[in-house]
């Protein structure tokens, strides 16, 4: 009889610690988890912070950033599945209808719209490689990277590519990590447009050595690009110095909030890559950069929330408040 495995889904980062996801049926009965708790004294639930959060913010314009996979939709063994509930779509919808709000995703920028089908956001796809945000200043508008375009609504928009130039490479490199990556049970290569995704959740542990060697194998012919890892995959870039980061700078500007007194960036995700984006808001000093984890973590995040549905209470809590706002601004 196989026992029943209690635990979330494991992480990359779990499984090179040695920690393990919170058992929450084991945490009712024994009590909360120690580790979990004293890490919680360093990053406090957004949860049960967020009325000292919105004082804070009195006055000032907040924008929202989030993640995808892992913070909107849970964790799933099929890249393809990771579908969002209609009621996270109805809370980040509402957040929209009172404040900027982005998505900054390792997904295309194309298939995080279709997850999220809602037009009212910003979508930043391949880890901030594929920005269509607001018409840019025409003093910053550079043809090189930059496309005027219009959104789904008709209004005017730009999208920005830094990496643009790369394309043709990275479509040969996909072709190749396909036909070398076949013989691997469970692999999966997923084309995000300006990044390439390898999954391996489904690869047998003992299979995975040969997946890593044949990923850097093919990539000895493109020298200048790179691999970071993420949550069960692989992440190959191109040789741009580009970012979450950097995608969340560049929208805070494109949005004309770059005074940091004025605005109070709120960017919630739980990947290794949203790091990026938590280290410029630290280093800032504005915002807060909420990390969804439930095991303790190095992070440069302030705040926690453990889960896709604690996000979701978050979020309709914050769209209450935007709410509410609107009401007295208009009476």
């Amino acid at each position: 009889m196989v026992k029943e495995n209690k635990y979330k889904t494991v992480s990359l980062h779990q499984l090179l610690t040695g920690t393990k996801p919170v058992d929450f049926d084991n945490e009712k009965a024994n009590g909360p988890d120690p580790r979990y708790t004293a890490w919680l004294d360093k990053h406090p639930s957004a949860l049960t912070s967020i009325q000292e959060m919105l004082r804070a913010s009195q006055g000032k314009q907040i924008v929202v950033f989030l993640d995808y996979d892992g913070t909107l939709s849970p964790i799933v063994s099929d890249p393809e599945r990771a579908i969002m509930s209609d009621s996270m779509r109805l809370a980040v919808s509402d957040v929209a209808r009172h404040f900027p709000t982005a998505i900054i995703t390792g997904r295309s920028r194309d298939k995080v719209y279709e997850f999220v089908k809602l037009d009212g956001l910003y979508y930043a796809g391949s880890h901030g490689m594929d920005i269509m945000g607001p018409p840019v200043n025409p003093e910053s508008f550079d043809p090189k990277f930059h496309v005027k375009t219009l959104d789904k609504k008709g209004n005017e928009a730009t999208i920005f590519q830094p990496a643009k130039e790369y394309l043709p490479s990275i479509e040969k490199l996909i072709n190749e990590l396909k036909t070398r990556i076949s013989e691997i049970p469970g692999a999966i290569v997923e084309n995000n447009r300006f990044c390439i995704s390898v999954h391996y959740r489904h690869v047998l542990e003992e299979d995975y050595g040969t997946l890593e060697k044949i990923t850097r194998d093919v990539l000895t012919d493109y020298p200048f690009f790179h691999i970071t890892q993420g949550k069960k995959v692989l992440e190959i870039r191109p040789p741009v110095r580009w970012n979450k980061g950097d995608a969340l700078v560049y929208l805070l500007h494109a949005l004309g909030f770059s005074e940091p007194g004025s605005v109070v960036p709120i960017y919630i995700g739980d990947d290794k890559t949203d790091e990026d984006a938590f280290k410029v808001l630290h280093s800032q000093g504005q915002g807060y950069p909420i990390i969804v984890s439930s095991v303790p973590r190095e992070t440069s995040a302030t705040h926690s929330l453990r889960s896709p549905s604690e996000v979701l209470s978050f979020l309709v809590r914050l769209a209450r408040w935007g709410s509410d706002q609107s009401d007295r601004c208009s009476n």
